[in-house]
């Protein structure tokens, strides 16, 4: 791959404003940032479009676009459940002469920065406690109660990979953490 932009990474656990803040930075000019749309296997939601929300895939496709190595990174979630950042996707990006912004998980984002370790900044999103996690969950009002203590659960381990990432932006008042955010992506896509 040309190596072009710089890659921004953002991973949390469900409920941390990791979205909300990607979507505070995307408008703002000076950063030159565009969103890496991810591909998925699994199917398309309500009023999700093709290219915009995710590239769709059959899970065929998807296990040959992995045979093809035509992915920055991929997992399979759940049986025959697949997501994953094509290549293709951030070369669009870079041959923009923009700079790639990640809203995904932290296997993912971590393996972006593995193989891009200098044009990386990886930046984890925390919550101020997994209590505070769980009322941001339920306010949502968007999944069962057994969905929520699933995300709790899963929270907790990746919470546990925090330290593996640049920088850990805790998220206990939205605007400071957004500025935090916007200041950490301004100095690195200087360098």
């Amino acid at each position: 791959m040309n190596n072009k932009g710089k890659l921004i990474v953002f991973s949390a656990p469900s409920g941390s404003g990791k979205t909300t803040i990607v979507k505070h930075l995307l408008p703002q000019e000076e950063l030159n940032l565009e969103f890496s749309i991810s591909a998925t296997s699994r199917e398309k939601r309500g009023d999700e479009e093709n290219g915009k929300d995710y590239y769709f895939l059959s899970a065929r496709e998807f296990k040959n676009k992995i045979k093809g190595n035509d992915f920055l990174e991929w997992e399979e979630v759940y049986a025959n459940n697949f997501y994953g950042t094509l290549k293709s996707e951030v070369e669009r990006i870079w041959a923009k002469g923009k700079h790639v912004i990640f809203d995904i998980d932290v296997s993912g984002g971590l393996r972006i920065k593995r193989k891009f370790p200098k044009e990386t900044l990886a930046i984890f999103i925390k919550p101020p406690s997994i209590d505070e996690l769980k009322i941001r969950l339920k306010k949502r009002q968007t999944e069962s109660e057994d969905k929520i203590k699933m995300r709790v659960s899963k929270a907790s381990a990746e919470l546990a990979t925090a330290p593996l990432f640049d920088v850990i932006v805790v998220n206990k008042e939205l605007g400071k953490a957004q500025k935090k955010a916007f200041d950490l992506i301004a100095d690195f896509i200087k360098k």
